[in-house]
């Protein structure tokens, strides 16, 4: 059995993040979709109870928020926690963007160390599974920035260490592309599409997960193709696994804006200092040729995390959370 070289065994959620994201942003999906931008919303009410229980049972393993906003912007209302910590309320916070379909409990494996050092304000995104509220359609990834801007402002948050992971990497680059100032530093694990394009290999192997009518063990073994795992390194148990999988089952997010690759001109011209964090394995953002490009940002550490996948922010938290803390530390 493959294990990371911290010995836990990878779980359910590194395989449904992965198989989310793909899916979610595959040629595939985009022909399926319906046309022009719309509104994330609850496939029926009962799929939104269901997807309430699931979510309350995932956050109850992060560390109780201190602060519990519903921020109103120009697009709709963002759930935004913070953990604001006593003689850390004038140090640069943090802000979190998540994975297709974690929302704000994806982070329960990292917080406790970013705690340690920093504020940290976690938002789910608008337009996909969480308890933010979408209003307006999102034409395009500079308004799902907007709406982060606008979210920030209204929190009152000046400057922020941006972290984003997969599709949150792809909307935090489009933040500190087009609103630097927001940006004190850049956070991409994994950055979706940023960077580069998904492997045809894995969209190909996206195709079983997406058509319903294929047997059941086809969709299992595409899945844990995308995920890099192996059958017995599953468990379909774990809550966060459970949010995911309620939440791709019950929410439609197709008017949720994809990431686009950044050009080289963005990428020359960002500002701030940029993290950027791959995976060695099974990666969706593009692996050795997504570094490559990275190399573009004048201010850059760049580093390709071994024996992880897609979801390396839980693979490898400790180790990641204790880079990004000097990392904050070196840039205040």
């Amino acid at each position: 059995m493959r294990e990371n070289r911290t010995g836990r065994k990878r779980r359910w959620p590194t395989v449904l993040l992965a198989a989310v994201a793909t899916i979610s942003t595959s040629g595939l999906v985009l022909l399926l979709a319906t046309s022009g931008p719309g509104l994330g919303h609850f496939r029926s009410p009962e799929a939104r109870q269901a997807y309430e229980d699931a979510y309350a049972e995932a956050l109850g393993r992060l560390p109780e928020p201190t602060e519990t906003h519903d921020v109103e912007t120009s697009f709709g209302t963002v759930r935004a926690y913070g953990w604001v910590a006593e003689g850390q309320a004038d140090d640069v916070p943090v802000v979190l963007l998540p994975g297709r379909a974690a929302a704000a409990p994806m982070w329960g494996d990292n917080l406790p160390h970013y705690l340690e050092h920093r504020t940290v304000y976690a938002f789910d995104v608008l337009g996909d599974t969480g308890l933010s509220e979408q209003q307006i359609p999102l034409r395009d990834i500079g308004d799902a920035a907007r709406w982060v801007d606008e979210a920030m402002a209204g929190l009152q948050i000046e400057r922020a260490h941006l972290v984003g992971h997969s599709q949150g990497g792809g909307l935090a680059a489009a933040v500190a592309v087009r609103h630097p100032d927001r940006v004190a530093s850049l956070a991409l694990l994994e950055p979706l599409l940023t960077l580069g394009t998904l492997p045809l290999s894995v969209v190909l192997a996206s195709i079983p997960v997406s058509l319903p009518f294929l047997p059941e063990s086809w969709r299992e073994a595409a899945l844990n193709e995308i995920g890099g795992v192996e059958d017995e390194e599953v468990d379909p148990d774990d809550p966060l696994a459970r949010l995911i999988n309620v939440g791709a089952e019950s929410y439609n997010a197709s008017g949720l804006p994809n990431p686009v690759q950044l050009t080289d001109a963005e990428l020359e011209g960002l500002p701030m200092p940029v993290y950027v964090a791959i995976a060695s394995d099974s990666s969706l953002a593009g692996g050795e040729s997504a570094a490559e490009r990275a190399q573009l940002i004048p201010d850059a550490q760049v580093k390709i995390w071994p024996d992880t996948t897609h979801s390396l922010p839980m693979q490898v938290a400790p180790a990641l959370d204790a880079e990004l803390a000097s990392f904050w530390s070196a840039h205040p």
